[in-house]
């Protein structure tokens, strides 16, 4: 367990918040270059591969002898931003069970349990026939162009994400996809006196917005997938206008909305264009449109049952009973990993405040996650 603390720690002190998330963000490379290091006394093939200008995958290679399966452990080394707890989120505190700061459970303490386990079947002079693969990524938290430049390169028979706060007993088998979009409604300027030339954008989108919510209560939220939950569907950002006495031109709203397995963003769009139209239809000046910004695939486990026993097995072990198969209502690279023809499964140590002031991890959990892994790389690569 000291271990574990003492190399949680230096990871938290180190800033990794990403800057596509967060102009000017650290990201990447000062803490690829300290688990580089770190991992360098065990003699394996570890290597800093950049996906884009400044920013680089730490991948650590144990060869197999031939023969076996090949697996991946993958955790992501960015972060969010720290702007509301800029005076203790880089400082890592341990009270009882939880281990507090910015990355402490998405995703530094999965980082730290992926280390902890190649470090440990290194020394222990174990002899596997398949590959493992020590798959510690960047920009999770933004575009997730790390995820995307491994698959292109890798293709080990299956992947072990750690990237959920759930907690050992949990094993994520599906999750949301999710869209990025903007609302850009367009008026006409004019001074606040003249209302017969100006029309207000503002306005507009408060129409938008009203039925938006309708939308969500009265048809996406009575409908929850049975394990991912409801679809996330949410407002995120808005500007617009010019100044005070001035009838505004344009506003701009962002939205999060999520999406289940079987369904696509196509059916989001066409669901907010019908909102548009609805507006439209009562207020004849309206003119808006939605635009995409980024889009990402759900996940749905397939092809993962022999990962599955595996995994279940040495869960149940540990804590005398099977894990439960779960969803999440959020999204992760897991979906990457699956869409690139890897079977996958999710997995993590109890934690919460993610994207949160006062984050934190359970080290109990953390300490037993590294004890499941080490044991399920074993047999599966065995």
């Amino acid at each position: 367990m000291n271990e574990m603390v003492s190399l949680l720690s230096d990871l938290v002190r180190i800033d990794s918040v990403n800057p596509w998330l967060v102009p000017g963000g650290a990201g990447e490379g000062e803490i690829g270059d300290y688990i580089a290091h770190w991992l360098e006394p065990l003699g394996l093939e570890v290597k800093l591969d950049e996906v884009e200008e400044g920013r680089s995958n730490l991948i650590a290679h144990l060869p197999g002898t031939g023969g076996g399966r090949s697996l991946c452990l993958y955790a992501h080394l960015d972060t969010v931003g720290y702007a509301n707890w800029e005076d203790r989120a880089l400082v890592p505190q341990v009270e009882g069970d939880r281990l507090y700061g910015l990355g402490a459970v998405d995703d530094k303490g999965h980082c730290a349990v992926a280390m902890l386990v190649l470090k440990s079947l290194v020394e222990c002079g174990v002899r596997l026939r398949g590959d493992l693969i020590v798959a510690l990524l960047a920009d999770e938290e933004g575009t997730s162009s790390g995820t995307m430049h491994f698959v292109k390169h890798y293709n080990p028979d299956a992947a072990i994400i750690m990237d959920s706060p759930s907690g050992p007993l949990k094993v994520i088998v599906t999750h949301q996809g999710f869209g990025w979009f903007d609302i850009v409604a367009k008026g006409k300027a004019a001074h606040g006196c003249e209302p017969e030339i100006g029309v207000d954008a503002i306005a507009h989108m408060a129409e938008v917005i009203v039925r938006l919510q309708q939308l969500n209560r009265g048809k996406f939220a009575l409908s929850p997938h049975p394990l991912n939950g409801k679809v996330v569907f949410h407002t995120g950002t808005i500007a617009g206008g010019t100044d005070y006495a001035t009838y505004p031109d344009w506003c701009k709203v962002g939205l999060e909305i999520g999406f289940q397995p079987g369904e696509t963003v196509d059916d989001y769009i066409a669901e907010i264009e019908d909102v548009l139209q609805e507006v439209k239809s009562t207020y004849p000046n309206f003119s808006g449109d939605v635009r995409l910004n980024l889009a990402r695939p759900p996940f749905e486990a397939q092809r993962h049952q022999e990962l599955w026993k595996v995994l279940s097995e040495e869960i149940e072990y540990l804590y005398g009973q099977p894990p439960e198969a779960v969803g999440l209502n959020t999204w992760a690279d897991t979906a990457l990993f699956q869409e690139a023809g890897v079977p996958s499964l999710m997995i993590g140590a109890t934690g919460a405040n993610l994207h949160s002031p006062d984050e934190w991890v359970s080290l109990t959990d953390l300490a037993k996650l590294k004890e499941i892994i080490e044991a399920t790389v074993k047999r599966y690569c065995a």
